[in-house]
């Protein structure tokens, strides 16, 4: 068996860009997903109708950072009041371009994201 207290320490050591790579992992690799209490629980089968209820409307977007464009530093710096990232992080995940500034935030939020991110020359994309 894993050193439990090691696994725990390393966990606890993690930058909020690493956590959100290891959350990332953990649902699309093992369908791990955290709950709203912060508890981990496994994601059971899909019904057959939730499927078709989902394809419907999309209620939560995830906020691509395609490219930075040419004013990467007024980028970095909205990445950061978006995230609350610290600028290590925020400019890490800006030079790596196709990385999701935030996940699953209403329609509403994700515009109000990409409008400022457009604003600061960056290049954006909803899923």
């Amino acid at each position: 068996m894993a050193d439990l207290k090691k696994l725990a320490e390393e966990i606890v050591g993690l930058t909020l860009l690493e956590a959100q790579e290891l959350k990332t992992i953990l649902k699309d690799e093992y369908g791990i997903e955290p709950a709203a209490g912060g508890a981990v629980m496994m994601a059971g089968p899909a019904g057959g109708d939730a499927g078709g209820a989902a394809a419907e409307e999309q209620t939560e977007f995830d906020v691509i950072l395609k490219s930075a464009g040419a004013s990467k530093i007024n980028v970095i710096k909205e990445v950061r009041g978006i995230t609350g990232l610290g600028l290590k992080e925020a400019k890490d995940l800006v030079e790596a371009g196709g990385k999701a500034v935030k996940e699953q935030v209403s329609k509403e939020e994700a515009e109000e994201i990409k409008t400022k991110l457009e604003a600061a020359g960056a290049e954006v994309e909803l899923k």
